[in-house]
């Protein structure tokens, strides 16, 4: 903490402190092997020596807590706290004193002080004394700006400031991914990484959704009946480790059917991270708000409801589309199935599915067989739009997998 004082002798003394936890005592253990030439005894030492574990006396952490010896790390989302006092140090007293805390960031000024109401008076040898907090939102340097005023028994109005500063550092490098499935849902993955030089324990890491968006969390597994953290039961990010967060969300059944709508939402929502470090001091981050890039469906989107796991090779299995008119006009469309090397289409193709108005969206069941095994792309459906006559192609639609009915397997 930098500290920069006026040459101007002063009845009032202005002490400012951070206030933060202790640490664990950490010691050098000395030990050797007992037919060496001391023996037992650097293990007697450590064994009697009080800020040891007993039992773990070769381990460097210890059992006692020490005060912090320096300013230390303010790290983002964390809450910094600071002790003001004012001693009157002179033999007269002082009236009118008026104490103020400013945080100069580099886009605002705040005030932090508890009180802006003076202090009738101060007698020698008494102080004032203050706590101020603050939940640290800006990275960068920040100045702690501390003044005083206050009027001498002889009516002399006097006034100094002083001035602390500190730096703010990134706790945590956040990176998010987003995927659009072929419904209307999207992944979200989030990679946190811990930048600093302790351990955190991950308290929370939540999605908080947009108003179009339910959000569901995939961040577990099911064991006995129980869901159980992919992370194990203590979460814990070690220095520069990094870790993958997955969510889902699915539009809200109001939204659901609004392709047009849901097509151009590029808000997804915001991540909430809460982490304790050391002794428990917590800190907290909210990301802005998530955008992804808007998918690209075109004026028809066609997308897979439902579709069987693994077929039989050259036996007729169905599938069921759903066809979503994604433009603001309406559509007459016919349907043509084209079948390709391993893919062959069962119906009539050329079929009329008839007219088609904005946002709205049509159920196509369909029959089809595989001529070839192994994992196959559905392949060779195409929608004409008669009013503008206008074709649009959809090739691998989805994936089967075709096995052979005599084995079960793939050969």
């Amino acid at each position: 903490m930098d500290v920069s004082q006026t040459k101007q002798e002063h009845l009032l003394a202005l002490k400012v402190m951070r206030l933060t936890k202790p640490t664990l005592f950490t010691n050098l253990p000395v030990t050797c092997e007992d037919r060496d030439l001391p023996g037992g005894l650097f293990g007697e030492l450590m064994r009697d020596d009080p800020s040891t574990i007993k039992g773990a006396e070769t381990l460097m952490l210890g059992e006692m807590l020490t005060l912090p010896q320096n300013f230390g790390n303010i790290f983002l989302g964390e809450t910094f706290s600071s002790y003001i006092s004012v001693h009157n140090d002179s033999n007269q007293v002082v009236k009118d004193i008026l104490v103020k805390a400013d945080l100069q960031t580099s886009s605002q000024r705040l005030n932090l002080s508890a009180s802006n109401s003076a202090m009738t008076e101060l007698k020698p040898e008494c102080c004032i004394d203050d706590v101020i907090h603050h939940e640290v939102k800006e990275i960068g340097t920040h100045i702690l700006v501390c003044a005083v005023s206050y009027t001498t028994q002889f009516g002399e109005k006097l006034y100094f400031r002083k001035f602390f500063k500190f730096q703010v550092l990134k706790p945590l490098d956040v990176k998010t991914k987003f995927y659009n499935a072929e419904t209307d849902e999207v992944f979200l993955e989030a990679q946190i990484q811990n930048i600093t030089t302790s351990p955190m324990f991950m308290e929370k890491v939540s999605l908080e959704p947009s108003m179009m968006y339910n959000v569901s969390e995939l961040n577990t597994v099911t064991l006995q009946d129980q869901g159980v953290s992919t992370f194990g039961k203590m979460s814990y990010l070690q220095p520069m480790d990094t870790r993958q967060y997955l969510y889902c969300l699915k539009p809200k059944p109001e939204y659901a059917e609004k392709a047009g709508v849901i097509k151009g939402v590029t808000v997804i929502g915001k991540l909430d991270i809460v982490w304790k470090t050391n002794l428990g001091e917590r800190g907290r981050l909210q990301t802005s708000q998530l955008q992804r890039m808007a998918p690209g469906y075109g004026d028809i989107r066609l997308s897979m409801e439902t579709i069987p796991d693994t077929v039989n090779l050259e036996e007729p299995f169905d599938i069921s589309c759903k066809i979503t008119n994604c433009s603001e006009r309406t559509m007459d469309l016919v349907l043509d199935m084209c079948n390709t090397s391993c893919i062959h289409w069962c119906g009539v193709s050329g079929r009329a599915l008839g007219k088609l108005s904005p946002a709205a969206s049509l159920s196509l069941p369909l029959t089809l067989l595989s001529s070839m095994q192994g994992l196959q792309s559905i392949s060779g459906l195409r929608l004409t739009d008669s009013f503008l006559k206008r074709t649009y192609e959809y090739d691998d639609v989805a994936q089967v997998c075709v096995v052979c009915p005599h084995n079960g397997h793939l050969s």
